[in-house]
């Protein structure tokens, strides 16, 4: 087995998709197409389903992907070993979310390209659920998690800091007048509500909380990204909860303002990988540069 071949599987295997995985490794799709082919024939198996314009992993490739992942680890060790350079350089896939893409990593990812250009990020939104069965799997190499719990079977985890949380509305929201010194979760059923999509922990725990005390499911209305759900709620059509760093911005300037409602449960930002896993030289890097700036900003 050619490592250029499970590097290319490697990539097939953790995007889904030939095309993006030939976009990413900068070869024409027919090439990526050919590689594969190839390492099916020289395996005497299939790795991939294909099923119209989707593909799978085969139960074969779902056993190969680790160890192609450890081939193409220990490959880029030999040769920095060899080599001598003290210049981190690998791919690095890592599984995130938008909270936190955007409002805290954005000094992250601009150290990496511009202090580390040998280090390839490779971002994936995912939430957690999806995370940690892709870090068990070995599809993410690291992933950020925001969780009430710090413990995950198969995962060794780094807490990064308690995530606060915001209940936000528009200025003039009734529960936010001056007479208004604290709010109930009974109050907070009667009020229309505004979230990201389901799988998000702050989503959950909220609609568990709320529905704690109504007689009937509490239901939302969706807007899918944080954006979304906070022009929603400066235009007045309800209330949402979300992490304070991502309305610190509205909450200053006055588009939004903060319900005195004490949320019942903590989450803590937390990076993860699978357990027993070795992270490469450029892994270690990025997991205390990430602790570092975690760590200043608060």
């Amino acid at each position: 087995m050619e490592i250029r071949l499970l590097v290319t599987f490697e990539k097939v295997a953790a995007v889904l998709s030939f095309t993006q995985a030939a976009a990413e490794l900068k070869y024409a799709q027919s090439s990526v197409t050919s590689q594969i082919r190839a390492l099916e024939s020289s395996l005497g198996v299939q790795l991939f389903d294909r099923l119209g314009s989707h593909i799978r992993l085969t139960e074969a490739g779902d056993r190969l992907l680790p160890y192609a992942r450890q081939i193409i680890e220990l490959s880029e060790e030999a040769r920095a070993a060899v080599v001598g350079t003290e210049e981190p350089s690998g791919t690095l896939t890592v599984g995130t979310m938008e909270s936190l893409t955007s409002y805290r990593l954005s000094p992250l990812l601009e150290l990496f390209h511009h202090r580390y250009p040998g280090v390839r990020l490779s971002m994936r939104p995912t939430l957690g659920d999806e995370t940690r069965q892709a870090l068990r799997q070995g599809t993410y190499d690291v992933g950020f998690l925001m969780e009430r719990e710090t413990e995950h079977a198969g995962l060794e985890v780094m807490p990064l800091t308690e995530e606060p949380l915001a209940l936000v509305a528009a200025p003039g929201h009734p529960l936010a007048g001056a007479t208004v010194s604290a709010v109930s979760t009974a109050d907070l059923v009667r009020e229309p509500l505004l979230a990201t999509e389901p799988g998000c922990a702050y989503r959950d725990l909220f609609e568990e909380e709320l529905n704690t005390r109504s007689a009937e499911p509490v239901s939302f209305m969706e807007f899918g990204t944080i954006e979304a759900t906070k022009r929603a709620a400066a235009a007045g059509l309800g209330i949402a909860l979300l992490p304070a760093v991502t309305v610190a911005e509205e909450l200053a300037d006055g588009r939004l303002v903060a319900l005195p409602w004490e949320p019942p449960f903590t989450l803590t930002t937390q990076l993860a990988w699978r357990s027993g896993k070795r992270l490469p030289a450029h892994a270690r890097l990025f997991v205390e540069q990430a602790r570092k700036l975690v760590a200043e900003q608060g």
